[in-house]
């Protein structure tokens, strides 16, 4: 995760940057923080997948304008906007703002991390080779499960949909676990944001289809929904 911080007032800024960087370590999340005191310097690189930006800053730079030019620039990265004047914020709508954070409630930043991850850790799409030799791409915010159905993989969305691919499940599993999803089975990996309730044998997803955990994999798959709800969970 690539975190950018344009702050004009050194105070700020290392206070900003202590905090994301104990909120990174704490969560054994990886980063790279880049802190610069002007816009113009971040415009040089503009390479963050985060970016806290301060709304005034010094020699009469605009947040708002650097965050237009950002768009401009056809840049992805989500825009957090730090004030200490909150009446500025109703200002954010020209630059789809993701937050506002009151210098005077630094706490905030730890809340912004925690809803950025929730809609980044899965903001991607993967390819799979279907049975007729063609490509599919899923995008794994609306994959619910992955399972064996004979020799191939069946990759069920949630809407119903489903996609039959080549593959092994192990092979599945281990490309899938950085994004948020476990094997639960021989037969099954699900994606762990999706799970309403884990039983000893068994999960029960959001649209109440259960899925079985096996003896082999219960440990992993516990620990690492542990791991998800640490991490995720309000």
């Amino acid at each position: 995760m690539k975190i950018g911080i344009v702050e004009d007032e050194a105070v700020w800024r290392d206070k900003i940057q202590n905090i994301i960087e104990k909120y990174c370590r704490d969560k054994n999340i990886p980063f790279q923080i880049n802190s610069y005191d002007n816009g113009v310097n971040f415009m040089k690189n503009s390479d963050a997948d985060l970016l806290f930006l301060d709304i005034e800053l010094a020699e009469g730079e605009d947040g708002f304008q650097i965050a237009e030019q950002l768009m401009h620039d056809g840049k992805k990265c989500k825009v957090c906007f730090l004030t200490s004047h909150t009446e500025l914020a109703r200002s954010g709508y020209r630059v789809n703002a993701f937050r506002y954070i009151d210098k005077r409630h630094l706490e905030e930043v730890g809340e912004a991390l925690d809803s950025f991850l929730k809609t980044k850790i899965q903001d991607r799409m993967i390819s799979c080779h279907d049975t007729a030799g063609g490509q599919i791409r899923i995008n794994l915010n609306k994959l619910l499960l992955v399972e064996t159905y004979g020799r191939k993989l069946r990759y069920l969305m949630l809407d119903g949909r489903e996609y039959f691919c080549e593959g092994k499940i192990s092979e599945a599993a281990r490309n899938l676990s950085p994004f948020g999803f476990s094997q639960t089975h021989r037969s099954y990996i699900v994606n762990l944001k999706y799970i309403e309730k884990v039983h000893s044998h068994e999960v029960t997803l959001c649209n109440g289809l259960k899925v079985m955990i096996g003896r082999a994999h219960s440990d992993e798959f516990k620990k690492e929904f542990f791991k998800w709800r640490m991490r995720f969970d309000n």
